[in-house]
């Protein structure tokens, strides 16, 4: 007798359905899995053996074959363990098989019949919607996430004999429901600006880099408070929009980081420490998964003490960086995972400051040369912003006058967001950062006094095209937040303040 029970599987951060097919036949007992499955799910036999055992039920002591189609694709994770169950007990007649249509399954099995948290609900929620089937069942712990698409009825169970009273009775069991609007007031567990001390200039920095999310570097001697700065960046970014919220969870989703959150509401903040393989930075393995740069999307990525990460590390941010995106292709598989974040990075002024607290001026040139040598210029020339982080003066450490709080600063950063939105309406372009040399040309105007000062510059920093460009973009977010149309002789000069390593 042949069952079939429709589920769904991970290919990068999308999903596709698959349709569990149980046969079961008179002949010498046997459990046979096809389709391409992993190890986890050939263990499935176990695990669903002894499920259905401690839950009191029977295992058919038949043959039994499950094909896991499309057969040509292979699937990973224990998520068929429902399906393959379902089909069993449909079987047993302790389920009608007809309850079975037009709904997907997705859970692992405990041995004692609990159904426990899987990956890629979410995408797998939005693949049942489009698929017009009415709805999803998933482990308990899955169930506001995948509650969080609108329009399907999506039923978070705890065991399975759950899943047969909701079989048996469709009524007996309310679906889950999410407050859409409390999980996006949800509070923010952010420090605030208001606690650095002193560091004016690099608060300013780190404003306009905000506003027009651009990259920044830190430069500056041990216990300045680049790294107290930097945690404190997305306490100024504006707020995720409901599709950036959905965007951010999917990935999450499919690296299994939600951790029973339904969604992620504030925006991403990541710091891998220096030792961290290009496959943990970018994403890879033999069934790809999201790296730090996807964890990070539409947050903050932050890189403490650049030089010391491996420089083929480094080189492999360049074209994410451009792009928002980054495509992890293996001999079968190809994979694309969204990558559009702000790079934050910090470093000492030379390899001395590990042995004092040294300013910039106190690095000897040629050490600082030795140092700055471990980063390419290419790599250099895509962060925007780079400033120096001086020590903190005493006079500031000890001072009561309150410094202006993180609400504030944001503020005037999500007022510039907004003229940017404004003016790129149509364009897929949310941010100055994100501009293409036709729109530098055409949304950069410069005063004759400012291009004056542009070719000055390009003259005596010896600049790429890539620089202007980045000098264009950054005085184009000064003058949004000084709410200027076209950009003045003071808002490129600060512009140009921000490339630090321009000026060594």
């Amino acid at each position: 007798m042949l069952f079939r029970i429709m589920s769904a599987a991970l290919y990068g951060i999308e999903a596709f359905p698959v349709e569990v097919e149980v046969d079961i036949t008179e002949g010498i007992p046997k459990f046979v899995l096809v389709g391409l499955p992993d190890a986890a799910i050939r263990e499935s036999e176990q695990r669903v053996r002894s499920a259905l055992k401690n839950c009191g039920f029977e295992f058919p002591r038949r043959k039994i074959i499950v094909n896991l189609a499309p057969a040509d694709r292979r699937k990973e994770g224990s998520s068929f363990d429902l399906p393959i169950s379902l089909g069993l007990l449909a079987f047993l007649n302790l389920i009608p098989k007809e309850s079975l249509e037009k709904k997907v399954f997705l859970a692992e099995l405990a041995l004692d019949g609990r159904l426990k948290p899987v990956r890629g609900v979410l995408m797998v929620s939005l693949l049942t919607k489009k698929m017009n089937f009415e709805a999803l069942i998933v482990p308990a712990a899955n169930g506001p996430e995948g509650a969080l698409v609108e329009g399907l009825k999506v039923y978070g169970l705890e065991s399975l004999p759950r899943v047969i009273q909701l079989l048996r009775n469709q009524d007996s069991i309310k679906p889950c429901e999410v407050d859409l609007e409390a999980i996006i007031r949800q509070p923010l567990e952010e420090g605030d600006f208001s606690e650095v001390k002193g560091q004016f200039q690099v608060k300013r920095a780190l404003e306009v880099a905000a506003a027009g999310s651009h990259n920044i570097l830190l430069i500056g001697p041990p216990g300045a408070g680049k790294t107290m700065l930097a945690r404190r960046l997305p306490s100024i970014l504006p707020p995720m929009t409901w599709e950036e919220i959905l965007e951010v969870t999917q990935v999450y989703s499919a690296a299994g980081l939600l951790r029973g959150r339904p969604a992620i509401c504030s925006r991403p903040f990541r710091s891998p420490h220096h030792t961290i393989t290009d496959a943990g930075l970018i994403g890879g393995g033999l069934f790809p998964r999201p790296g730090e740069i996807s964890l990070a999307h539409h947050g903050v990525l932050f890189l403490d003490e650049l030089p010391e990460f491996r420089r083929k590390v480094l080189e492999d941010l360049r074209q994410p960086l451009e792009d928002g995106q980054v495509v992890i292709s293996r001999a079968t598989i190809s994979v694309s995972f969204p990558c559009s974040f702000m790079l934050v990075a910090a470093m000492n002024p030379c390899g001395l400051a590990f042995r004092g607290p040294l300013s910039s001026e106190d690095c000897p040139e040629t050490e600082k040369r030795r140092y700055y040598s471990r980063l390419s210029s290419p790599l250099l020339d895509r962060i925007d912003i780079q400033v120096e982080v001086p020590a903190v003066k005493f006079s500031e450490y000890v001072c009561r006058t309150p410094a202006e709080s993180s609400t504030e600063i944001r503020a005037r950063v999500i007022k510039a967001r907004k003229r940017q939105l404004v003016r790129f309406e149509g364009r897929a372009i949310y941010a100055n950062a994100q501009m293409r040399p036709k729109e530098v040309r055409r949304f950069c105007r410069l005063t004759p006094e400012a291009e004056r000062l542009l070719e000055a510059a390009m003259k005596k920093l010896g600049l790429s095209a890539r620089g202007l460009d980045r000098i264009l973009k950054v005085s184009r977010t000064i003058a949004d937040l000084a709410e200027e149309e076209e950009i003045q002789l003071a808002h490129l000069s600060e512009a140009i303040q921000y490339r630090a390593l321009d000026r060594f």
